[in-house]
């Protein structure tokens, strides 16, 4: 059902079923002039499934599909690890990386028998986050953060998700994971790509009036 957003504050839909993801990226949109809602409180959401050969083209298919669901204007980002030791894997297939049934600790474990045996200064990785803006009307725009690392070589940290607890961040000489959450959004991949999309939602990017 269209969204009914108030004249002083539209709806920004985080078009997310995961909601880790959701609560991160609501947190650091706070204090813009935004009503903003995970998709998964709403009645009936569902998503595409991310079937893109790039993070941009799956970040804009969720957000086209949120947007056209709601009636709303739609925050999608689609995010991934990549491992040059791995050729760049495993990139945009990062949430199903291992396969079917694993979960964030599952996942991080087949990478660390991936990685078995490479050296640490074979371990560079980064981790990559593209997030799409896109309006009801039509309108999209793309943005991206990067943060660069290694993969340690054991799980280490308890905060975030996903693969934090295995990137070890060179600058702070620890894991995303052991970073507290406010620390972890100042310097990772998705802090920085949200920090660009709030300066298109507060500046030129379509804040409302």
């Amino acid at each position: 059902m269209p969204s009914t957003p108030s004249p002083s504050r539209p709806r920004l839909v985080l078009a997310t079923l995961n909601r880790a993801k959701a609560r991160e990226l609501a947190a650091l949109l706070q204090g813009l002039p935004w009503e903003v809602v995970g998709l998964a409180a709403l009645p009936g959401a569902a998503l595409p499934e991310e079937t893109g050969r790039t993070y941009r083209e799956n970040a804009l298919r969720k957000a086209r599909h949120a947007a056209a669901l709601t009636g709303a204007r739609a925050l999608a980002d689609d995010s991934g690890l990549e491992v040059d030791a791995l050729g760049g894997a495993p990139g945009v297939l990062s949430a199903r990386y291992g396969g079917p049934g694993l979960d964030d600790a599952g996942r991080c474990a087949r990478l660390l028998d991936a990685l078995a045996g490479v050296p640490p200064e074979k371990r560079a990785a980064r981790f990559r986050c593209v997030i799409a803006l896109v309006d009801p009307d039509g309108r999209e725009q793309v943005v991206e953060g990067l943060v660069e690392g290694r993969i340690t070589e054991a799980p280490r940290g308890a905060h975030g998700f996903g693969y934090d607890p295995v990137f070890f961040y060179p600058p702070r000489g620890c894991t995303l994971a052991e970073l507290p959450l406010e620390d972890k959004a100042r310097v990772d991949h998705r802090g920085r790509a949200v920090r660009a999309a709030r300066r298109l939602l507060t500046g030129g990017g379509g804040a409302p009036p």
